[in-house]
Order: C-alpha cells, then sequence, then structure tokens
C-alpha cells in the first residue's frame, strides 16, 4: 500500500525577507534580477496580499511562487477618529496569537482643512520590556518583536488612507509607538530603508525619526549604519535619580553612557537630534530640573520636544499644569535652548500609546521592572 504523502510545504513570507534576501531568494528560482524590484514593489508600495495582484508576473511564475512563498499582510481590527482629526488604529498581526499593534495618524490642517504635514506614529514591537512608569505598553510587557513587513504594513496601510481623506501622502513617520525601536534594532532599520526605497514608500529618510529610551549600544549601531534617519532620545528626566524613578533602563545605562553614546552619533552623523521630555506636574517641572536639562541639550546641537502627557489610568504622574510649562519652557528658551512644546493629541479616543491595546484585555508580558 502506497503511504499518503501528509508533509506540507512550509511557505516563505516574503514580507520575512530583507531587500536582499528577497533578491536571493527569487534569484535561487533562477529568476531575473529585476523581477525582485517588482515583487518589492507590489508588497510595499502597492500592498497587495496574494500573487494573482502581481499582474506584470507570469501566470506561471505566479503560480510558482503560491506554491512554496505567502504574503503576509496586518489587518485594522478597529480605528477611533478624535474630534482634532487624530486617527488611531488598531492592528491585528497575522500570527496565531493575533496579536494587536496600535499606530496613531495625526494631521497638521491648514484653517482651510487641507493637509499640511500628515505624521503616522508606529509600532515595533507587541508591548515593550522596558516598563516605564507613565507608559501604557510598558504596563503590557513584551510579547514579541514585528518584522520589517508588519512595521510597512502599517504605514502602507495609513498612507491609502491618507491618500484617499486628503489626496495627500504621508509626510513624516515617527517610531514611536508601542514597544523599544531599537530593542528591534534589525527590522527597524529594515523597515526605514524599505519606507525610503523608491519602490516603497519613497519617504526622505530625513522625515523618518527613530525613538528610544537610550540603548546605547544600539544609538552607536545606528550612527556606523548611515541610514540618514532622525534621532530622538526619550529622556523624561534631567538627573539620575529622577530617571532611576520612572524609566528602570537609567539604572543600567545611565545619563553618563547617554551621553557618551550621543556624542558618539553626533560625530559620525554631524546631525543634530531631539530630546523628548514629557513633562509631568510637580515631579520634574521645577527649575532645577530646566537647568539640568539645559546642561544635556548642549551636549551635542539639539532641541527640546516638551510633550503635555496624555495621563494613563493607573499612573500617578499627571499633566504638567500650564502655568509650570511656561516657567519651564521661558528658562530653556532665557539660556538659548531650542525648545518647542507638543500639545496632547486625541485625548478623547486613547491616543496615548498603548491604551488601546490594554482596553482590549492584553495579558502581561515580559519586563524589565521587578515585581
Amino acid at each position: 500500500m502506497i503511504k499518503e504523502k501528509t508533509d506540507t510545504i512550509q511557505k516563505t513570507d516574503l514580507k520575512s525577507l530583507t531587500k536582499q534576501e528577497l533578491s536571493d531568494y527569487l534569484n535561487e528560482l533562477g529568476l531575473a534580477g529585476y523581477r525582485s524590484d517588482q515583487v518589492l514593489q507590489w508588497l510595499y508600495q502597492k500592498g497587495v496580499s496574494s500573487f494573482d495582484e502581481m499582474t506584470n508576473l507570469s501566470k506561471d511564475l505566479r503560480a510558482q511562487l503560491k506554491e512554496i512563498a505567502e504574503v503576509k499582510k496586518i489587518k485594522v481590527h478597529s480605528k477611533q477618529e478624535s474630534t482634532d482629526g487624530t486617527i488611531k488604529f488598531l492592528f491585528e498581526l497575522d500570527d496565531p496569537n493575533a496579536y494587536k499593534v496600535e499606530a496613531v495618524m495625526i494631521p497638521d490642517l491648514y484653517p482651510d482643512g487641507a493637509a499640511n504635514r500628515l505624521t503616522v506614529c508606529v509600532s515595533s514591537q507587541v508591548g515593550c520590556m522596558f516598563g516605564c512608569s507613565f507608559c501604557a505598553t510598558g504596563k503590557m510587557g513584551y510579547f514579541r518583536s514585528l518584522t520589517h513587513g508588519e512595521i510597512v504594513d502599517q504605514v502602507q496601510i495609513i498612507n491609502e488612507l491618507t491618500e484617499e481623506k486628503f489626496d495627500k501622502k504621508i509626510t513624516n513617520i515617527v517610531y514611536m509607538g508601542m514597544g523599544e525601536p531599537l530593542h528591534n534594532y534589525k527590522a527597524v532599520v529594515e523597515s526605514a530603508r524599505i519606507i525610503s526605497d523608491p519602490l516603497g514608500i519613497d519617504l526622505s529618510p530625513r522625515r523618518i525619526t527613530v525613538s528610544t529610551v537610550g540603548l546605547t549600544k544600539q544609538i552607536k549601531q545606528l550612527a556606523d549604519e548611515e541610514i540618514g534617519t532622525n534621532l530622538a532620545i526619550s529622556l523624561h528626566a534631567a538627573d539620575d535619580k529622577k530617571r532611576d524613578e520612572i524609566m528602570p533602563i537609567n539604572e543600567s545605562l545611565n545619563l553618563e553612557k547617554l551621553e557618551e553614546a550621543v556624542k558618539y552619533y553626533f560625530m559620525k552623523t554631524e546631525q543634530p537630534l531631539t530630546y523628548e521630555y514629557l513633562l509631568f506636574d510637580e515631579f520634574n517641572d521645577t527649575p532645577q530640573d530646566a537647568h539640568n536639562l539645559v546642561k544635556i541639550a548642549r551636549w551635542v546641537p539639539s532641541k527640546i520636544n516638551i510633550i503635555m502627557y496624555n495621563d494613563v489610568a493607573g499612573v500617578a504622574l499627571k499633566r504638567a499644569r500650564e502655568e509650570r510649562l511656561n516657567k519651564f519652557m521661558k528658562t530653556l528658551t532665557d539660556q538659548g535652548v531650542t525648545a518647542t512644546v507638543r500639545r496632547s493629541r486625541g485625548d478623547d479616543i486613547d491616543a496615548g500609546c498603548g491604551q488601546l491595546a490594554i482596553r482590549e484585555g492584553q495579558e502581561k508580558g515580559k519586563s524589565l521592572v521587578k515585581t
């Protein structure tokens, strides 16, 4: 009796391959080099999820690819739109756990409603390992990192919406959603390359900002990569004592180590950077905090982005009051520091990172926070 064959081919997700790996994969199938450019464009510019849609490939080639490969794509689970135009997306990943991640589209509109800037804040991980006390995502813990394909999917899907809604493509991307981008270094760098590729989203690297809580080794590595993106440091306190209280990473990677990494980054790239500083009422908004921040701003050419906090349920820290913000800003500007205030957006739609996922009942993952 002939034994039936039950083994199934483990298909390759083409979006799990880097651009070079995709080229090598198709080359091993005996395909001409230009085919990888065609496939890349279908995957990341046109956002297709089936080989049948790749109409400039022959039917035989499409049939061959169907047998051995697949195209995974995230999908919109839900979205909320704020009265200020901010749109919060909850995406469901294509994996057995059906994990969910968030992204936010933040429009800056002219008085007539036309779009000036359309910024997208993307996630790089499901949850986050680093447990910052003020962050809803930090309360989730860490589950897994996203592939570069899953990161680009967020941008591609939202890009379709902005073209339909505003007749304009996304103008800026920030890696400031769920997760620590430099903890998912390879996928974040590859996604940034694809986003800036003419065959991908075709967005200038100068319009892409990668944020980090201060992973010093990866900051230096990013400097060496020379991919041309901007760097933002999630600082949120200007001395080690206060930073230790709210950011567990500071216990091992303190401000002295961060200073060394930042100076290396500027030496290699000659690019100024941004410090993100959430202003908390009567915690990090004193005159002494402002003076300490001035010293940090002078490490290398930089600017300070003061962020008005989106209050998170269960977090004792609260948004600073306007009078304290004004005094804090005056100290910075009197000392010649370039500083701007980023107002909270989407207060009415769970726009704080991780809030929507927590509300959906996400379990608890791994964390640096000792329990």
